[in-house]
């Protein structure tokens, strides 16, 4: 009997997920109109203990909202990760604005020490405006991405940010139900820590609405504006009053429908990811050459992704054991090229990019579904531990 095939991360629909979508198209409420919409946007602020939540159709176009009502137009800059997803920096660009790349620490997030060099040294701050004495831009604020379910140093972080009146974007798209466990900002979630947080329900996300994303914060004003920019820009419903470009962001009724049975089991699937990572991480940790990359001491996290390291030491480099556990059917990938080696990114501005060279040659996601089971969790390990060229 042939090796099933383990897919690197994948949906758990074993809820009422059936049951909530039947109805919502029962009902015949399935677009961006209908109850499910609401309901999920307030169970989520609810989860996250924020004061509110305004849906969206993924998490780049709540990064992009995000970006709006915080006020970043085509004359200023953006400090960003260099080491995320492209999704997270190409809002960015779809505003006019510019990103500046920062380099990311051992937990794989922002390098906050870096972030405070770039504003201390290489910047003027004056009038409550931070310049960038390179390109004589205002710094108007910092896009922070929290990796696979870690969290970056929000204590850090907001002190910059406050330090030098910059406005604070949270792409949590990868980290709902990560959070503080202690420290000035305890039991605070992933998103709601910043100006405005955003979540995304991807189909590898560790709950998903098929596409869909949520834009959270605990400024109302935020809030407000968040929805009005999302839903057309409309000022009179009735006689379709526009006074500004909006956009047709909203979340449909089915996805919502999806979410809500999603989310009712979030907890649960946090827990399944926990244990699968404490066995990969006894295991693996025994086998010469790797390791998995350890999430915060500080944090609860949601486990999201798995990070394998491969050092030198191993028979066989990155490349080599993607190749490898592919042909014994188990899906792997590496972490995202450098964002400012992308065509669209060549020539933008970086500050002592070190780290993030390192664990984009190092760095393996390996199989990390919430249905993940451990006899196949089992075969992984089996896997890493006689390594071949194929």
């Amino acid at each position: 009997m042939s090796q099933k095939f383990i897919p690197l991360s994948v949906p758990n629909l074993k809820g009422k997920e059936l049951e909530y979508v039947a109805h919502a198209v029962e009902t015949e409420w399935v677009s961006t109109g209908g109850p499910y919409v609401n309901d999920f946007e307030m169970k989520v602020a609810e989860y996250a203990h924020c004061k509110g939540a305004v849906s969206c159709q993924n998490g780049t176009s709540g990064l992009h909202i995000g970006l709006e009502v915080c006020g970043v137009t085509k004359d200023d800059e953006v400090i960003v990760p260099i080491l995320t997803f492209i999704a997270a920096v190409n809002p960015v660009k779809y505003i006019g604005a510019e990103p500046v790349f920062m380099d990311c620490d051992d937990s794989l997030t922002m390098d906050v020490a870096k972030l405070r060099a770039f504003c201390e040294n290489e910047c003027s701050f004056d009038d409550g405006k931070l310049t960038n004495n390179a390109t004589k831009k205002h710094v108007k604020a910092l896009l922070v991405v929290h990796i696979f379910g870690n969290m970056a140093d929000m204590e850090g972080i907001i002190d910059i940010a406050e330090k030098y009146n910059l406005r604070v974007i949270e792409d949590a798209t990868e980290a709902i139900g990560t959070y503080y466990l202690n420290g000035k900002y305890k039991d605070k979630h992933a998103g709601t820590i910043g100006d405005v947080g955003i979540y995304s329900f991807n189909g590898n996300k560790i709950i998903t609405t098929g596409g869909g994303g949520m834009i959270v914060s605990n400024n109302e004003e935020l809030l407000k504006r968040a929805k009005y920019l999302t839903t057309q820009a409309k000022s009179d419903e009735l006689y379709y009053t526009h006074d500004e470009i909006g956009y047709n962001y909203r979340m449909t009724n089915l996805q919502a429908a999806l979410g809500l049975a999603q989310l009712e089991q979030l907890e649960g699937f946090i827990q399944t990811k926990k244990e699968n990572y404490e066995f990969y991480k006894s295991e693996i940790d025994k086998i010469p050459g790797l390791r998995i990359l350890e999430f915060k001491d500080n944090i609860r996290s949601n486990y999201w992704f798995y990070a394998l390291y491969i050092d030198e030491s191993y028979s066989i480099n990155r490349d080599q054991v993607i190749q490898y556990l592919a042909s014994k059917k188990v899906q792997s990938r590496p972490i995202w090229g450098l964002i400012s080696d992308q065509k669209p990114y060549e020539g933008s501005q970086i500050f002592k990019i070190e780290k993030a060279k390192e664990y984009l040659e190092h760095v393996v996601n390996i199989p990390c579904s919430s249905n993940l089971i451990r006899e196949d969790a089992e075969y992984v390990v089996e896997c890493l531990k006689q390594p071949q060229v194929v």
